[in-house]
């Protein structure tokens, strides 16, 4: 080992204590990630790990709101994303970036949702109606290998 300029070479390194001339970014969120079953008992178990997932201090503000778009999305995964003869799993992934908490909800469906603006008397088809009025941003996209994914992004901030 060559000693550094103005250091005695001792066979142990000194330690430093010099301040460091960066500053030290912090460490990166790491995406909470669950697999559950492709059936509707996992829509209220989605519900419940994704709120309880939030820190603390963002429950009153986000926790509502993100257990409708849960429900919402992984309902849609379930009925319209999986095969029922298939051992199908709904792929759930959250994590905070860009002022936003982001959800990723995966199924193994090649179809594309889309909004719907079903009639007065229809029984269902609003679930992307609400997820597009709860969520700051929202997209589809396809998954590499197999599958969609929808990811929609709810404000840190309260909305005006």
């Amino acid at each position: 080992m060559r000693p550094r300029p103005g250091r005695q070479a001792t066979g142990d390194p000194e330690p430093s204590t010099k301040t460091p001339e960066f500053a030290v970014p912090e460490i990166p969120h790491v995406p909470l990630h669950w697999h559950l079953p492709a059936h509707p008992a996992s829509v209220s178990r989605a519900r419940h790990i994704v709120a309880e997932s939030l820190p603390g201090a963002l429950r009153p503000h986000l926790g509502d709101d993100l257990r409708l778009l849960t429900s919402e999305l992984v309902t849609n995964a379930i009925r319209h994303g999986t095969c029922p003869a298939d051992d199908s799993l709904i792929e759930l992934v959250l994590w905070p970036a860009d002022g936003h908490y982001w959800l990723a909800v995966s199924d193994s469906g090649t179809g594309k949702p889309a909004l719907a603006h079903p009639g007065a008397d229809a029984e269902g088809g609003r679930g992307l109606l609400l997820v597009d009025n709860l969520a700051a941003a929202w997209t589809v996209r396809a998954r590499p290998s197999r599958g969609t994914s929808v990811i929609a992004g709810l404000p840190l901030r309260q909305r005006d």
